[in-house]
Protein backbone atom coordinates (compact mmCIF):
# COMPACT_ATOMS: atom_id res chain seq x y z
CA UNK A 1 0.00 0.00 0.00
CA UNK A 2 1.37 3.41 -0.95
CA UNK A 3 1.22 6.31 1.46
CA UNK A 4 0.03 9.79 0.58
CA UNK A 5 3.17 11.56 -0.58
CA UNK A 6 1.81 14.92 0.63
CA UNK A 7 0.92 13.82 4.18
CA UNK A 8 4.03 15.58 5.42
CA UNK A 9 2.54 18.89 4.30
CA UNK A 10 -0.59 18.31 6.37
CA UNK A 11 1.62 17.55 9.36
CA UNK A 12 3.73 20.66 8.81
CA UNK A 13 0.66 22.89 8.50
CA UNK A 14 -0.80 21.47 11.71
CA UNK A 15 2.52 22.09 13.43
CA UNK A 16 2.41 25.74 12.37
CA UNK A 17 -1.10 26.07 13.80
CA UNK A 18 -0.06 24.43 17.08
CA UNK A 19 2.86 26.87 17.46
CA UNK A 20 0.83 29.96 16.61
CA UNK A 21 2.80 30.39 13.37
CA UNK A 22 0.02 29.74 10.85
CA UNK A 23 -0.77 32.84 8.81
CA UNK A 24 -4.50 33.30 8.31
CA UNK A 25 -4.83 35.63 5.33
CA UNK A 26 -7.72 38.06 5.49
CA UNK A 27 -9.54 39.36 2.39
CA UNK A 28 -9.87 43.05 1.53
CA UNK A 29 -13.15 44.23 0.01
CA UNK A 30 -12.41 47.90 -0.66
CA UNK A 31 -9.75 50.34 -1.79
CA UNK A 32 -6.85 50.93 0.58
CA UNK A 33 -7.27 53.84 2.98
CA UNK A 34 -7.52 54.75 6.63
CA UNK A 35 -10.68 52.63 6.81
CA UNK A 36 -11.17 49.49 4.72
CA UNK A 37 -13.48 46.49 4.46
CA UNK A 38 -11.84 43.27 5.70
CA UNK A 39 -13.69 39.96 5.62
CA UNK A 40 -16.91 41.98 5.21
CA UNK A 41 -16.26 44.23 8.21
CA UNK A 42 -15.38 47.95 8.08
CA UNK A 43 -12.24 48.41 10.17
CA UNK A 44 -9.53 50.95 10.91
CA UNK A 45 -6.49 50.05 8.80
CA UNK A 46 -3.27 49.90 10.82
CA UNK A 47 -1.22 47.49 8.72
CA UNK A 48 -0.92 48.51 5.06
CA UNK A 49 2.17 50.18 3.55
CA UNK A 50 0.08 53.04 2.16
CA UNK A 51 2.23 55.59 4.00
CA UNK A 52 0.95 58.71 2.25
CA UNK A 53 -2.62 57.48 1.79
CA UNK A 54 -2.57 57.91 -2.00
CA UNK A 55 -3.34 54.35 -3.16
CA UNK A 56 -6.92 55.51 -3.86
CA UNK A 57 -6.08 59.08 -4.87
CA UNK A 58 -8.30 60.47 -7.66
CA UNK A 59 -5.33 61.74 -9.65
CA UNK A 60 -3.64 58.33 -9.65
CA UNK A 61 -6.86 56.59 -10.72
CA UNK A 62 -7.50 59.12 -13.49
CA UNK A 63 -3.95 58.72 -14.79
CA UNK A 64 -4.34 54.94 -14.88
CA UNK A 65 -7.63 55.20 -16.74
CA UNK A 66 -6.18 57.53 -19.37
CA UNK A 67 -3.25 55.16 -19.88
CA UNK A 68 -5.62 52.23 -20.45
CA UNK A 69 -7.45 54.20 -23.12
CA UNK A 70 -4.17 54.98 -24.91
CA UNK A 71 -2.12 51.80 -24.40
CA UNK A 72 -4.63 49.09 -23.50
CA UNK A 73 -4.56 46.74 -20.55
CA UNK A 74 -1.57 44.43 -20.95
CA UNK A 75 1.96 45.13 -22.20
CA UNK A 76 2.05 41.90 -24.28
CA UNK A 77 5.86 41.72 -24.20
CA UNK A 78 9.00 42.03 -22.13
CA UNK A 79 10.61 45.45 -22.01
CA UNK A 80 13.63 44.39 -24.10
CA UNK A 81 11.56 43.19 -27.09
CA UNK A 82 8.31 45.08 -27.63
CA UNK A 83 7.15 46.10 -24.15
CA UNK A 84 8.87 49.44 -23.47
CA UNK A 85 6.25 52.18 -23.69
CA UNK A 86 6.72 55.92 -23.78
CA UNK A 87 5.24 56.11 -20.31
CA UNK A 88 7.92 53.71 -18.97
CA UNK A 89 10.68 55.93 -20.32
CA UNK A 90 9.06 59.04 -18.87
CA UNK A 91 8.68 57.46 -15.44
CA UNK A 92 12.33 56.41 -15.42
CA UNK A 93 13.38 59.95 -16.31
CA UNK A 94 11.19 61.44 -13.59
CA UNK A 95 12.30 58.97 -10.91
CA UNK A 96 15.96 59.67 -11.67
CA UNK A 97 15.33 63.40 -11.31
CA UNK A 98 13.31 62.87 -8.11
CA UNK A 99 16.09 60.82 -6.52
CA UNK A 100 18.95 62.93 -7.83
CA UNK A 101 20.68 60.17 -9.84
CA UNK A 102 21.79 59.83 -13.45
CA UNK A 103 19.34 57.10 -14.45
CA UNK A 104 16.76 54.63 -13.24
CA UNK A 105 15.16 51.40 -14.43
CA UNK A 106 11.52 50.54 -13.68
CA UNK A 107 10.79 46.85 -13.06
CA UNK A 108 7.84 44.79 -11.91
CA UNK A 109 8.26 45.04 -8.11
CA UNK A 110 10.66 46.00 -5.39
CA UNK A 111 11.24 42.32 -4.70
CA UNK A 112 12.38 41.53 -8.23
CA UNK A 113 14.42 44.75 -8.35
CA UNK A 114 16.84 43.14 -5.91
CA UNK A 115 16.91 39.96 -7.97
CA UNK A 116 17.52 42.01 -11.12
CA UNK A 117 20.28 44.16 -9.63
CA UNK A 118 22.49 41.89 -7.53
CA UNK A 119 23.31 39.05 -9.91
CA UNK A 120 24.61 41.32 -12.73
CA UNK A 121 27.07 42.94 -10.32
CA UNK A 122 28.65 39.90 -8.65
CA UNK A 123 29.18 36.21 -9.38
CA UNK A 124 31.11 33.14 -8.26
CA UNK A 125 34.41 35.02 -8.05
CA UNK A 126 32.95 37.75 -5.83
CA UNK A 127 31.73 38.38 -2.27
CA UNK A 128 28.63 40.07 -0.86
CA UNK A 129 28.53 41.71 2.58
CA UNK A 130 24.93 41.78 3.81
CA UNK A 131 23.22 43.01 6.99
CA UNK A 132 21.93 40.23 9.23
CA UNK A 133 18.36 41.59 9.09
CA UNK A 134 18.14 42.35 5.37
CA UNK A 135 14.84 41.70 3.59
CA UNK A 136 14.06 38.32 2.01
CA UNK A 137 14.32 39.84 -1.48
CA UNK A 138 17.94 40.82 -0.79
CA UNK A 139 18.68 37.37 0.60
CA UNK A 140 17.21 35.72 -2.50
CA UNK A 141 19.04 38.11 -4.82
CA UNK A 142 22.33 37.29 -3.11
CA UNK A 143 21.73 33.55 -3.42
CA UNK A 144 20.89 33.85 -7.11
CA UNK A 145 24.19 35.61 -7.78
CA UNK A 146 26.26 32.57 -6.65
CA UNK A 147 28.67 34.97 -4.92
CA UNK A 148 30.11 34.22 -1.48
CA UNK A 149 27.74 35.66 1.15
CA UNK A 150 29.20 37.15 4.33
CA UNK A 151 26.76 38.43 6.97
CA UNK A 152 27.69 41.37 9.21
CA UNK A 153 26.02 42.33 12.48
CA UNK A 154 22.85 44.37 12.13
CA UNK A 155 23.49 48.06 11.54
CA UNK A 156 27.15 47.66 12.55
CA UNK A 157 29.52 49.47 10.18
CA UNK A 158 32.55 48.45 12.27
CA UNK A 159 31.68 44.76 11.90
CA UNK A 160 31.04 45.29 8.17
CA UNK A 161 34.55 46.76 7.87
CA UNK A 162 36.07 43.87 9.81
CA UNK A 163 34.34 41.35 7.54
CA UNK A 164 35.46 43.25 4.42
CA UNK A 165 39.10 43.32 5.62
CA UNK A 166 38.97 39.60 6.30
CA UNK A 167 37.26 38.37 3.13
CA UNK A 168 37.64 40.89 0.31
CA UNK A 169 41.29 40.05 -0.55
CA UNK A 170 40.21 36.53 -1.50
CA UNK A 171 37.74 37.69 -4.18
CA UNK A 172 37.60 39.66 -7.43
CA UNK A 173 35.25 42.36 -6.12
CA UNK A 174 32.83 43.00 -3.30
CA UNK A 175 29.30 44.33 -2.88
CA UNK A 176 27.80 45.63 0.36
CA UNK A 177 24.02 45.64 0.50
CA UNK A 178 21.70 46.88 3.22
CA UNK A 179 18.10 47.80 3.76
CA UNK A 180 17.71 51.52 4.34
CA UNK A 181 14.76 51.23 6.72
CA UNK A 182 14.33 47.78 8.26
CA UNK A 183 10.71 46.86 7.75
CA UNK A 184 10.07 44.89 10.94
CA UNK A 185 11.76 47.23 13.44
CA UNK A 186 11.59 50.60 11.69
CA UNK A 187 15.24 51.44 12.42
CA UNK A 188 17.51 53.13 9.89
CA UNK A 189 20.81 51.81 8.52
CA UNK A 190 23.92 53.92 9.30
CA UNK A 191 24.29 54.70 5.62
CA UNK A 192 26.92 57.41 6.10
CA UNK A 193 29.24 55.08 7.99
CA UNK A 194 28.63 52.22 5.56
CA UNK A 195 29.46 54.51 2.65
CA UNK A 196 32.79 55.45 4.26
CA UNK A 197 33.68 51.75 4.66
CA UNK A 198 32.75 50.95 1.05
CA UNK A 199 34.72 53.92 -0.27
CA UNK A 200 37.77 52.96 1.79
CA UNK A 201 37.93 49.42 0.38
CA UNK A 202 36.51 49.95 -3.11
CA UNK A 203 33.36 47.93 -2.41
CA UNK A 204 30.20 48.51 -4.48
CA UNK A 205 27.50 50.01 -2.25
CA UNK A 206 23.79 49.18 -2.53
CA UNK A 207 20.77 50.20 -0.44
CA UNK A 208 17.17 48.99 -0.61
CA UNK A 209 15.07 52.08 0.10
CA UNK A 210 11.65 50.37 -0.01
CA UNK A 211 10.45 51.86 3.29
CA UNK A 212 12.39 55.11 2.93
CA UNK A 213 11.02 56.48 -0.33
CA UNK A 214 8.12 58.79 0.34
CA UNK A 215 9.07 58.81 4.02
CA UNK A 216 12.67 59.97 4.60
CA UNK A 217 14.56 62.83 2.97
CA UNK A 218 13.31 66.08 1.44
CA UNK A 219 9.68 65.54 0.55
CA UNK A 220 10.15 61.77 0.68
CA UNK A 221 13.18 61.50 -1.61
CA UNK A 222 14.57 58.65 0.45
CA UNK A 223 17.44 57.57 2.64
CA UNK A 224 20.27 58.66 0.32
CA UNK A 225 18.81 62.18 0.39
CA UNK A 226 18.36 61.88 4.16
CA UNK A 227 22.12 61.31 4.57
CA UNK A 228 23.17 63.66 1.77
CA UNK A 229 24.91 60.90 -0.17
CA UNK A 230 23.77 61.79 -3.70
CA UNK A 231 26.15 60.42 -6.32
CA UNK A 232 28.07 58.46 -3.69
CA UNK A 233 25.99 55.38 -2.99
CA UNK A 234 26.26 53.23 -6.11
CA UNK A 235 22.88 51.48 -6.29
CA UNK A 236 19.49 52.51 -4.90
CA UNK A 237 16.64 49.99 -4.98
CA UNK A 238 13.13 51.30 -4.50
CA UNK A 239 9.51 50.32 -4.68
CA UNK A 240 6.44 52.10 -5.98
CA UNK A 241 4.08 49.85 -3.99
CA UNK A 242 4.36 51.49 -0.56
CA UNK A 243 4.43 55.28 -0.13
CA UNK A 244 3.81 55.78 -3.87
CA UNK A 245 0.62 53.73 -3.58
CA UNK A 246 0.91 51.73 -6.83
CA UNK A 247 3.23 48.85 -7.78
CA UNK A 248 6.65 48.31 -9.29
CA UNK A 249 10.32 48.55 -8.40
CA UNK A 250 13.16 50.84 -9.37
CA UNK A 251 16.92 50.40 -9.75
CA UNK A 252 18.62 53.81 -9.63
CA UNK A 253 22.19 55.07 -9.86
CA UNK A 254 24.84 55.97 -12.40
CA UNK A 255 23.89 55.63 -16.08
CA UNK A 256 26.55 53.00 -16.77
CA UNK A 257 25.10 50.82 -14.00
CA UNK A 258 21.51 51.17 -15.21
CA UNK A 259 22.58 50.47 -18.81
CA UNK A 260 24.20 47.24 -17.56
CA UNK A 261 20.97 46.24 -15.80
CA UNK A 262 19.07 46.65 -19.08
CA UNK A 263 21.44 44.09 -20.59
CA UNK A 264 21.68 41.60 -17.73
CA UNK A 265 18.75 42.05 -15.30
CA UNK A 266 16.84 38.81 -15.68
CA UNK A 267 13.38 39.96 -14.45
CA UNK A 268 13.66 42.91 -16.84
CA UNK A 269 14.66 40.63 -19.72
CA UNK A 270 12.39 37.66 -19.11
CA UNK A 271 9.15 38.90 -17.51
CA UNK A 272 6.48 41.06 -19.12
CA UNK A 273 6.59 44.79 -18.59
CA UNK A 274 4.59 46.59 -15.91
CA UNK A 275 1.24 47.76 -17.25
CA UNK A 276 0.77 51.25 -18.67
CA UNK A 277 -1.95 51.93 -16.08
CA UNK A 278 0.37 51.18 -13.17
CA UNK A 279 3.19 53.18 -14.74
CA UNK A 280 1.01 56.23 -15.35
CA UNK A 281 -0.30 56.07 -11.79
CA UNK A 282 3.30 56.04 -10.53
CA UNK A 283 3.96 59.18 -12.56
CA UNK A 284 0.98 60.86 -10.93
CA UNK A 285 2.36 59.88 -7.52
CA UNK A 286 5.70 61.50 -8.36
CA UNK A 287 3.79 64.66 -9.31
CA UNK A 288 2.10 64.72 -5.90
CA UNK A 289 5.36 64.31 -3.99
CA UNK A 290 7.13 66.98 -6.03
CA UNK A 291 4.32 69.50 -5.58
CA UNK A 292 4.19 69.53 -1.79
CA UNK A 293 5.62 68.02 1.41
CA UNK A 294 2.19 68.13 3.08
CA UNK A 295 1.55 64.38 3.00
CA UNK A 296 5.03 63.48 4.25
CA UNK A 297 4.75 66.05 7.03
CA UNK A 298 1.34 64.70 8.08
CA UNK A 299 2.66 61.13 8.07
CA UNK A 300 5.44 62.05 10.50
CA UNK A 301 3.12 64.07 12.74
CA UNK A 302 0.74 61.10 13.01
CA UNK A 303 3.58 58.66 13.65
CA UNK A 304 5.17 60.76 16.39
CA UNK A 305 1.83 61.21 18.15
CA UNK A 306 0.98 57.51 18.02
CA UNK A 307 4.40 56.39 19.25
CA UNK A 308 4.43 58.84 22.12
CA UNK A 309 1.01 57.74 23.32
CA UNK A 310 1.89 54.03 22.99
CA UNK A 311 4.97 54.62 25.12
CA UNK A 312 2.82 56.34 27.77
CA UNK A 313 0.57 53.27 27.82
CA UNK A 314 3.60 51.07 28.54
CA UNK A 315 3.97 49.21 25.24
CA UNK A 316 7.39 48.13 23.95
CA UNK A 317 7.76 49.74 20.51
CA UNK A 318 11.41 48.79 20.05
CA UNK A 319 13.94 51.11 18.43
CA UNK A 320 11.94 52.41 15.49
CA UNK A 321 13.06 55.73 13.96
CA UNK A 322 10.33 55.83 11.31
CA UNK A 323 6.50 55.60 11.09
CA UNK A 324 6.80 51.80 11.34
CA UNK A 325 5.73 51.02 14.92
CA UNK A 326 6.43 47.49 16.15
CA UNK A 327 4.41 46.58 19.23
CA UNK A 328 6.59 43.79 20.57
CA UNK A 329 4.65 41.13 22.49
CA UNK A 330 7.09 38.20 22.62
CA UNK A 331 5.17 34.97 22.17
CA UNK A 332 3.53 33.98 18.90
CA UNK A 333 0.22 32.99 20.47
CA UNK A 334 -0.01 36.32 22.32
CA UNK A 335 0.51 38.26 19.11
CA UNK A 336 -2.10 36.16 17.29
CA UNK A 337 -4.64 36.62 20.09
CA UNK A 338 -3.88 40.33 20.36
CA UNK A 339 -4.57 40.78 16.64
CA UNK A 340 -7.86 38.85 16.86
CA UNK A 341 -9.09 40.94 19.78
CA UNK A 342 -8.13 44.16 18.03
CA UNK A 343 -10.13 43.05 15.00
CA UNK A 344 -13.15 42.40 17.23
CA UNK A 345 -12.87 46.05 18.23
CA UNK A 346 -12.67 47.26 14.64
CA UNK A 347 -8.86 47.57 14.33
CA UNK A 348 -7.04 45.73 11.53
CA UNK A 349 -3.44 45.08 12.64
CA UNK A 350 -1.91 41.74 11.69
CA UNK A 351 0.52 39.73 13.85
CA UNK A 352 4.13 39.28 12.70
CA UNK A 353 5.71 36.05 13.98
CA UNK A 354 8.70 33.75 13.34
CA UNK A 355 10.34 33.33 10.83
CA UNK A 356 9.55 36.88 9.67
CA UNK A 357 10.96 38.10 13.00
CA UNK A 358 13.26 36.24 15.45
CA UNK A 359 11.75 33.85 17.99
CA UNK A 360 10.55 35.58 21.12
CA UNK A 361 9.90 38.90 19.33
CA UNK A 362 6.42 38.33 17.88
CA UNK A 363 4.61 41.60 17.42
CA UNK A 364 1.83 43.68 15.99
CA UNK A 365 3.40 45.97 13.39
CA UNK A 366 1.44 49.20 13.17
CA UNK A 367 1.80 51.13 9.91
CA UNK A 368 0.70 54.72 10.44
CA UNK A 369 -0.49 56.70 7.41
CA UNK A 370 -0.92 60.33 6.44
CA UNK A 371 -4.57 59.45 5.81
CA UNK A 372 -5.29 58.74 9.49
CA UNK A 373 -7.28 61.45 11.25
CA UNK A 374 -6.67 62.37 14.89
CA UNK A 375 -9.87 60.52 15.79
CA UNK A 376 -8.55 57.38 14.07
CA UNK A 377 -5.40 57.44 16.17
CA UNK A 378 -7.43 57.98 19.34
CA UNK A 379 -9.67 55.01 18.53
CA UNK A 380 -6.68 52.83 17.78
CA UNK A 381 -4.88 53.80 20.98
CA UNK A 382 -7.99 53.08 23.04
CA UNK A 383 -8.29 49.60 21.48
CA UNK A 384 -4.61 48.84 22.11
CA UNK A 385 -4.97 49.92 25.70
CA UNK A 386 -8.06 47.75 26.26
CA UNK A 387 -6.59 44.62 24.66
CA UNK A 388 -3.22 45.19 26.28
CA UNK A 389 -4.81 45.19 29.72
CA UNK A 390 -7.03 42.18 28.94
CA UNK A 391 -4.00 40.13 27.90
CA UNK A 392 -1.76 41.39 30.67
CA UNK A 393 0.70 43.03 28.29
CA UNK A 394 0.51 46.43 30.01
Amino acid sequence: MTTNKLTWLENELQSLKDQGLYNTIRTIGSAQGAWIVVDGQRVLNFCSNNYLGIADHPRLKAAAQRAIEKYGVGPAAVRSIAGTLEVHVELERRLAAFKGVEASLYVQSGFVANQAAIAPLVGKEDVIFTDRLNHASIIDGCRLSSAKIVVYDHGDAADAEAKIKEHLPQYRRGLLVTDGVFSMDGDVAPLDKLYEVCAKYGVISMVDDAHGEGVLGRGGRGIVDHFGLHGKFDVEIGTLSKAFGVVGGVIAGKKVLVDWMRQRGRPFLFSSATTAADTAACLAAVDLLEESTELVDRLWANAKLFKAEMAKLGFDTGKSETPITPVILGENQVAQQFSRQLFERGIFAMPIVFPTVPKGTARIRVMISASHAASDLEQGLEAFQTVGKELGVI
